[in-house]
């Protein structure tokens, strides 16, 4: 029997869905999802395995206007997956049909790859502004097919995966089948811990940090591990503690039960909260961090 394999690589602006339509795709979540811009910073892989293919979908960064190192760095992942790509999915809503970068979507449009736009979030909009855009789309991008859905909601996601399958070269796995993404455990838990940063904190703050797992240590029974919570300024370090310690412990408990979940089994988890100031702008600890190549 033959084999299929290939990467499924995922453009569209910040917040339009590209991280929950990734985990429905690959029925875990692996990418962390808020309803903040520029949630996802890294490429992240998730990896669909059946018998006779193997689906690599690449989750990316929201398309923006960089304004400091390490949003030039996030636009660098996007701009890899026009490099490795056997089908595109640029991933628009309804009333963001625009991508925010003419350079791209120009890329997009002259690509000879397999394209595919997802009109995601169409049960926030109606059947009329939804038919407009898939006209819009058929007009603008005759190479592309499209597909409305809602991936929160889990509608017209099936046909999409099987269209993708369908669309899949002849190759051997790229990646061992019992694996899910190409990222590690650590930085699975780095994820996690900045997801609750994400939905615990307001304005500048989840932008201005990062989370380093220093230690990672795997029991039979238990996972020990120790993290830093990294800020730019020194205000931010008590804005994240938290009057007596509450807001750090409340990010660690939300935290330990997603990993919990996660990996199934219990996790004991330390956190530390430490300053490097202005490393979004420092090539050095962007590297350090993941940011460049």
């Amino acid at each position: 029997m033959s084999h299929k394999a290939g990467f499924v690589n995922i453009i569209g602006n910040p917040n339009v869905g590209k991280s929950t339509l990734t985990n429905r795709l690959v029925g875990e979540k692996l990418s962390i999802i808020t309803h903040k811009a520029q949630t996802t910073r890294h490429r992240i892989f998730g990896i669909l395995n059946e018998p006779d293919f193997q689906m690599v979908i690449s989750d990316t960064p929201g398309v923006i206007q960089p304004n400091y190192k390490l949003q030039e760095s996030m636009m660098d992942f996007v701009r890899e997956v026009f490099e490795d790509a056997d089908v595109l999915l640029y991933v628009i809503e309804p009333g963001a049909e625009v991508l925010k970068d003419d350079v791209l979507y120009s890329k997009i449009a002259k690509s000879d790859l397999p394209l595919i736009v997802v009109i995601n979030k169409v049960d926030l909009s109606n059947q009329e502004k939804i038919a407009e855009l898939v006209a819009h789309f058929e007009k603008e991008l005759p190479r592309a097919e499209v597909y409305p859905i809602s991936a929160l909601n889990d509608f017209g996601v099936d046909q999409l995966r099987n269209r993708l399958i369908e669309l899949l070269p002849e190759n051997p796995p790229f990646f061992d089948k019992e694996q899910i993404t190409d990222k590690t455990e650590r930085f699975i838990v780095s994820e996690k811990i900045r997801e609750k940063i994400l939905e615990n904190y307001k304005k500048e703050i989840p932008y201005s940090v990062e989370v380093v797992v220093e230690e990672f240590k795997e029991q039979e029974d238990i996972i020990r591990i120790r993290s830093l919570i990294i800020v730019a300024r020194d205000s931010q370090k008590g804005i994240i503690i938290g009057h007596q310690g509450k807001s750090l412990k409340r990010v660690g408990t939300q935290a330990r039960r997603d990993l919990e979940n996660f990996f199934g089994k219990k996790i004991y988890l330390e956190i530390y909260v430490k300053i490097n100031k202005d490393w979004r702008n420092n090539d050095v600890w962007l590297k350090r961090y993941g940011y460049k190549h």
